[in-house]
């Protein structure tokens, strides 16, 4: 597959750079990424991945776009008020970069989907804010050996991990950091707490940067590590990530293992 004189001009400042280059660019376009969730993570999350060239996304979320969303969801406006999330997304996506095949998953991700969809893709964006469908996420891309960038966000702070236990021995899983869901009344969302709404496009924004880093093979993976952000205090700090050897999900099955 070569360039179109569109292409190379459009991705010029890719191509230049020496770790990306005509191969890289070419890698991106070729990829195939599944963003769970187009609110406050998924929004920066897709239009970076729209402006680089990942050359097909799926988006799966079964919301409409809601007043209270725009201050945070950047990727819908206010005409899109009543309607899909995820065909809102996808009407953007189209308008920003007509290389990259939008699928539209208007559909909550559940334990009878999850495995058919996810398994069109080769990495996974989580962007949502329920443990429930985290888990089923995180569940699925373990059994179907699928690369998982997580984000999550809370008033003023975000964490960003990567989790792909099936490419290193003692890499862990999500269930590896969090076995079972909290309990209901410790559960609680923006539209609970409230959230500044930069905050998610910083958070989305390093979570797309980290779903370029694993198409392209670059730079250090966030995977076996969990990347905090404090917006107050204008700092990140990174920690380590064990897999938990006990657990039930994704224990044993590293290619190294």
């Amino acid at each position: 597959m070569d360039f179109t004189d569109e292409q190379l001009e459009r991705y010029a400042r890719h191509i230049i750079l020496r770790d990306v280059g005509g191969a890289g660019q070419m890698a991106l376009l070729k990829a195939k990424v599944l963003v769970v969730g187009a609110g406050g993570l998924g929004s920066p999350i897709l239009s970076y991945l729209a402006a680089a060239g990942v050359g097909t996304i799926g988006i799966v979320d079964d919301d409409v776009v809601d007043l209270t969303n725009l201050q945070r969801q950047i990727i819908h406006q206010t005409a899109d008020v009543g309607g899909s999330k995820a065909a809102s997304a996808a009407a953007k996506i189209n308008v920003l970069n007509s290389d990259v095949q939008v699928r539209e998953h208007k559909v909550r991700l559940d334990a009878a989907n999850a495995a058919d969809i996810i398994n069109r893709y080769d990495i996974v964006a989580d962007g949502t804010d329920n443990f429930s469908t985290r888990h089923i996420v995180s569940d699925t891309c373990v059994a179907l050996e699928k690369t998982l960038v997580s984000g999550a966000l809370g008033p003023f702070e975000g964490q960003i991990a990567t989790f792909k236990p099936h490419a290193g021995e003692g890499l862990p899983c999500y269930r590896c950091f969090l076995p079972e869901e909290p309990p209901e009344d410790m559960q609680r969302t923006c539209s609970d707490l409230g959230i500044l709404g930069a905050v998610a496009g910083v958070v989305g924004t390093m979570q797309a940067t980290e779903i370029l880093k694993e198409i392209l093979g670059i730079g250090d993976s966030l995977a076996g590590k969990m990347l905090f952000y404090d917006a107050l205090g204008a700092t990140t700090r990174v920690i380590g990530l064990p897999q938990d050897p006990n657990c039930a999900v994704c224990a044993g099955r590293s290619q190294n293992a």
